[in-house]
């Protein structure tokens, strides 16, 4: 995925965006952001179940990494501490396990749901970050995770829906992007943004070669188009999620990731005759709200920023 989850990137323009000149701008990108990120979850939907989702991915890093070539004779030329070799390798699995599980359910689950569940990564890093990095969990905090728990149950509702293998994945998903977070969270003491995002692709590629031979299937030449246009739009779309980091600090582009939900409830309806779900539009917005209000306070107490943008959490 050519700048996949390049959370290094963004943790290093949370840090820097306290200067800044432009929130109309950073408003603007990261609501181009969204409408990219869409349309990677679109093609994956168009593309169905018959790909198995290890070879998916597998197909759709491959491709991502062509816009990496430049880079990776530059790290192959670097030495690199042991440690720091072994936390990029438990990224790399960490992330294999969470695009896997991500195309599984993208292409089980309405769109609206996936979108309104990969909100809950941010939360996972909050309390990843409280746990394993010595973060402090303010009270105000403990009551944003509560709400956005809150609003996973709502979408989820277990006892009054089905809660299938797709829900259950995706919820996994989610888990396990928060835990790469953490990762590059500790890589970006050690090494470039850069190397960080590189690394992850390069890694990620290698850890989902054998489950993709394990069970592949032929893809035909549409569904290799599909997945170039997954990279690109991944791509494009974290790029401008960079330039929306430089133009206004995480508290003012946080809450314009709704926007993700809203366009991901009209695709689905419109495109692929999805049901509306009001609970799982109330689940995400309960989230969204969440993040929104720690991101702000991390922000008005001039703090080192920890949350993450919902974006730089995307497969």
């Amino acid at each position: 995925m050519a700048l996949d989850n390049p959370e290094s990137l963004g943790i290093t323009a949370q840090m820097s965006s306290e200067v800044t000149l432009r929130p109309g701008w950073g408003v603007f990108w990261m609501a181009v952001t969204g409408l990219q990120f869409i349309g990677v979850t679109a093609l994956v939907k168009m593309m169905g179940t018959r790909i198995p989702a290890a070879e998916a991915a597998f197909l759709r890093y491959v491709l991502g990494l062509l816009f990496l070539l430049p880079f990776l004779a530059n790290i192959l030329k670097m030495r690199m501490a042991r440690n720091t070799l072994m936390l990029f390798g438990a990224r790399g699995v960490a992330h294999t396990i969470g695009v896997t599980l991500w195309f599984y359910s993208m292409a089980r689950l309405p769109i609206a749901d996936v979108t309104a569940m990969n909100y809950l990564s941010p939360i996972y890093v909050t309390l990843g970050a409280a746990l394993f990095l010595g973060e402090t969990l303010a009270r105000r905090r403990v009551m944003a995770v509560l709400v956005a728990l809150v609003g996973a149950l709502i979408i989820l509702r277990p006892g009054f829906r089905d809660i299938g293998p797709g829900h259950l994945a995706m919820l996994g998903a989610a888990f396990v992007f928060g835990a790469s977070y953490l990762l590059a969270k500790l890589l970006t003491d050690r090494t470039s943004p850069g190397v960080v995002v590189t690394m992850l692709s390069l890694s990620v590629t290698i850890g989902l070669a054998p489950l993709a031979a394990m069970n592949w299937v032929t893809p035909t030449g549409s569904e290799l188009v599909i997945l170039m246009g997954v990279a690109t739009l991944a791509t494009a779309g974290h790029y401008t999620m960079m330039l929306a980091f430089r133009a206004a600090p995480l508290a003012v582009t946080q809450p314009v990731t709704f926007l993700q939900l809203v366009w991901a409830v009209l695709l689905g309806a419109v495109f692929f005759n999805e049901p509306v779900d009001i609970w799982v539009v109330a689940g995400g917005t309960l989230i969204v709200a969440a993040i929104s209000f720690i991101s702000f306070r991390e922000a008005q107490l001039k703090r080192r920023a920890v949350t993450p943008a919902v974006a730089a959490t995307k497969v």
